[in-house]
């Protein structure tokens, strides 16, 4: 070994000992007589010593380290005169009496310290640098942890671990898949799987009982800060199970990651109806870290003169406690926030209950004091509160004031990234119409069963979007960690799913004769659920963003800047896979 010790593990007890130590050095300071080196490996620092006083050959040499040189150094621990409690060696330094450079070291693109002066791009760019960095290491330790933690439960509940194919069936359902060009079947195309799902249905089949996988999947889609091409998920099924069954042992599973990996106990998880997420957060991922519910007034407002409220859909609102002494430019800002395109909210109207009782609102034109009392009771405000009110049709009124509630969530300091807050969201509708295209889509996958009591609502167009769906989401702090459902495991059933779908017999058979073949052959109730691995890993790191816990990520357009991928392939391999190009 090139090191006794590594940068972490010395202490005051080591005092007087002769070590060898390895790493990188982070930083170095020259006092005329006396240089010191900060010595870095992903343990730690350590403090070098180097005095020109004893040894005026060594300290030369020493002055002449660069950054992120690589070098061994041999001496004695010694007690620091000025200690440092930011460090955990902080008590001890090592008076170095040999160093040797292993490698030297170009100067850095930029500094390798926890607050750096590189960008996203350059950091990517140089990734292997930037993972030398103590906060970007410390977030790949936390995934290892949490997919050690997900391993030793799962394991203790009897699920076995089981490994599924990577290049398979190109579905037409959910998200783009990205392709593979097959060289020994010419103008044929493997896809890269969105999900295992139908080979965990058939592990089901195959009386595997109990299945886990913690597995690369991959989407071709629009990205953003908590989305990438290839994500990780934590994939799960289980036979001869209800819902219920489901619920309580994965929620067994987050509560175990949440105690062993952050030391919190969740306690219990509530469950929501999607009915009432829609209703009184306005999407089916709710913050619920903080209440701000939306109260419905149309039987309140309407038939005032007031035409954007009278000729409204709905009109929806929240209170904001304590925020009745806003001024006028915080709300004109609220207003500009509300009218964004990605909000899409056409205006704002508020009330303020101000502390001396007194009530007024950007429409007293046409409601009294009277009027406003009812506003105010309905939202059971306070002194000091602030209404703000929504109005237009349903759907996007409750999307844009469901962003607004985020919004103020984030002023008020109402979403600490230190408190978790979880719940069940259950009975999704199993469909959503697609006017485009003037079809019905599964609302989560062609596999999710109806609750039995509505599957004869499939018969007639009319009331398909009523079925409801025996399938939920995991959501915490307002994201979906993850979903599931419980699966159609009879033919005749997926059979007539998919014709629901807009598959004809032939299509069905062609994409998945393969599962409804296995349905013959003795399928067992199943169900199962997916964590997003990489949103999990982020939300126990308190990052908004899924690339920190991600050795090697893609930037937003889905690049790997740093080896330069995607990138064109040489025309002999272009010809063996008989693809043509004009590009």
């Amino acid at each position: 070994m090139l090191r006794s010790h590594t940068c972490g593990a010395l202490r005051l007890s080591d005092v007087g000992k002769i070590v060898t130590l390895s790493g990188w050095v982070q930083t170095s300071r020259d006092f005329g007589g006396l240089t010191f080196i900060d010595l870095r490996d992903r343990y730690g620092l350590t403090q070098l010593a180097f005095n020109a006083t004893t040894n005026a050959s060594l300290a030369q040499e020493a002055s002449q380290l660069g950054r992120e040189f690589v070098i061994q150094i041999k001496g004695m621990v010694q007690e620091r005169s000025a200690k440092n409690p930011k460090m955990a060696t902080g008590d001890i330094e090592i008076i170095a009496t040999e160093i040797k450079i292993l490698n030297i070291s170009k100067t850095p693109p930029f500094t390798i310290e926890d607050e750096t002066d590189g960008g996203d791009e350059l950091r990517m760019k140089y990734r292997y640098l930037d993972l030398r960095r103590t906060p970007v290491r410390e977030s790949i330790i936390l995934r290892h942890k949490v997919a050690q933690a997900t391993r030793a439960y799962l394991n203790t509940e009897e699920f076995i671990e089981v490994e599924t194919p990577v290049l398979i069936k190109s579905t037409p359902e959910g998200a783009r898949d990205f392709v593979v060009p097959s060289r020994m079947n010419p103008g044929q195309f493997y896809a890269l799987p969105q999900s295992p799902q139908t080979f965990k249905q058939l592990l089901m089949v195959a009386g595997f009982d109990r299945y886990y996988q913690i597995v690369k999947c991959f989407r071709d889609e629009d990205l953003r800060s908590d989305r990438q091409p290839e994500f990780t998920q934590i994939d799960c099924e289980m036979s001869f199970v209800e819902r219920e069954d489901v619920l309580h042992t994965f929620e067994g599973l987050i509560t175990h990651l949440f105690k062993t990996v952050k030391g919190v106990d969740i306690g219990k998880l509530p469950h929501m109806s999607y009915a009432d997420a829609a209703k009184y957060y306005g999407n089916d991922k709710p913050d619920t870290r903080f209440e701000m519910k939306f109260v419905e007034l149309n039987s309140v407002v309407k038939g005032k003169g007031f035409k954007v409220f009278d000729d409204a859909e709905l009109v929806v609102g929240i209170c904001a406690k304590g925020c009745a002494n806003y001024t006028r430019k915080q709300i004109d800002e609220l207003t500009e926030f509300v009218k964004r395109p990605q909000v899409g909210a056409t205006g704002l109207v508020y009330a303020r209950y101000n502390e001396d009782r007194s009530l007024k609102s950007s429409v007293d034109k046409f409601y009294n004091e009277d009027e406003l009392k009812k506003w105010m009771l309905c939202f059971g405000a306070e002194k000091g509160d602030l209404l703000m009110l929504l109005a237009g049709g349903k759907d996007k009124t409750r999307k844009a004031l469901s962003e607004l509630r985020l919004e103020m969530g984030t002023r008020l300091g109402l979403r600490d990234a230190t408190k978790f807050s979880c719940v069940w969201i259950i009975d999704f509708p199993l469909l959503e119409y697609n006017e485009e295209e003037n079809r019905w889509f599964a609302m989560h996958h062609p596999f999710t069963a109806p609750w039995p009591e509505d599957i004869s609502k499939l018969d007639d167009e009319k009331t398909r979007g009523d079925v409801r769906a025996n399938a939920y989401d995991m959501v915490i702090n307002g994201v979906e960690i993850g979903g599931g459902s419980i699966r159609i495991f009879d033919k005749e059933l997926q059979a007539k799913m998919f014709g629901v779908l807009g598959f004809s017999p032939e299509d069905a058979q062609a994409q998945f004769g393969f599962l409804m073949n296995a349905f013959e052959f003795g399928a067992p109730p199943h169900g199962g659920i997916a964590f997003g691995f990489d949103r999990l890993c982020s939300l126990f790191g308190g990052a908004d963003s899924i690339r920190d816990f991600i050795a090697f990520p893609k930037n937003n357009s889905g690049r790997d800047v740093m080896i330069d991928s995607p990138s064109v392939i040489d025309a002999k391999q272009m010809k063996e896979l008989n693809i043509k190009t004009t590009i």
